[in-house]
């Protein structure tokens, strides 16, 4: 099915923000870490010149370099987040819409066969549940495409008449509710329900195997 919205969703799709929550995630989760890593640089260079406490020049070498390494992650983090910031998701009549640092692509419903929500418990003693919408095709996909590439997981399908490769787009709990209305309003015949998975069932892309099969490509 060709697309009648070439350039972007339809006016009317719904729009999840999910650069914005992301950015806000990194800024409040890395807070504390930012916060301790400067108490530590400061601390460290009060104990290399000697202003504080009895420790030798390495220890408070040592100290002084956790801080700024502290430091240097918060900030890495963020600017990655922060170059993020605009990425959304959109569901319309023809698909689920990608958009990030990459670029923009659609995941029309025809190609897909079953769509569902795989949630998880955290590892440990955290209370957040760790949610995905599952894109399941009903055909080959491309593992290696520009924008979705990072969404691909290779996993035991849902059924045996699936394909092990699916997409796997994380889901924030405060954008769940509004994106498994959005595609049971416009997807409702490939909707599969939700399913709890291991927990921290999100896994990670295949970066290894993009470089080496995309290797040369421009």
């Amino acid at each position: 099915m060709t697309s009648p919205y070439a350039q972007g969703p339809a006016p009317t799709a719904t729009l999840i923000r999910t650069g914005r929550t992301m950015f806000r995630q990194s800024a409040l989760g890395g807070s504390g870490c930012a916060l301790v890593g400067a108490a530590l640089l400061v601390m460290g260079i009060l104990l290399t010149a000697g202003i504080i406490g009895d420790a030798s020049a390495a220890g408070g070498i040592a100290v002084t370099v956790l801080g700024g390494f502290l430091l240097i992650m918060f900030c890495f983090v963020l600017r990655i987040s922060w170059k993020s910031r605009n990425a959304f998701l959109c569901v319309d009549q023809v698909g689920l819409w990608v958009s990030g640092q990459a670029g923009q692509k659609v995941i029309p419903w025809d190609t897909l066969a079953g769509v569902g929500l795989y949630w998880s418990k955290p590892m440990g003693k955290g209370k957040v549940k760790q949610h995905s919408l599952e894109l399941c095709p009903s055909g080959p996909i491309d593992r290696d495409h520009p924008v979705l590439w990072n969404l691909v997981r290779d996993e035991e399908p849902l059924n045996p008449s699936l394909p092990r490769l699916r997409y796997r787009v994380p889901v924030h709990r405060k954008d769940q509710e509004a994106l498994v209305t959005a595609v049971q309003q416009y997807a409702g015949h490939l909707w599969l329900g939700e399913a709890e998975r291991e927990p921290n069932h999100m896994g990670f892309p295949d970066v290894k195997g993009h470089r080496e099969r995309t290797r040369g490509q421009g």
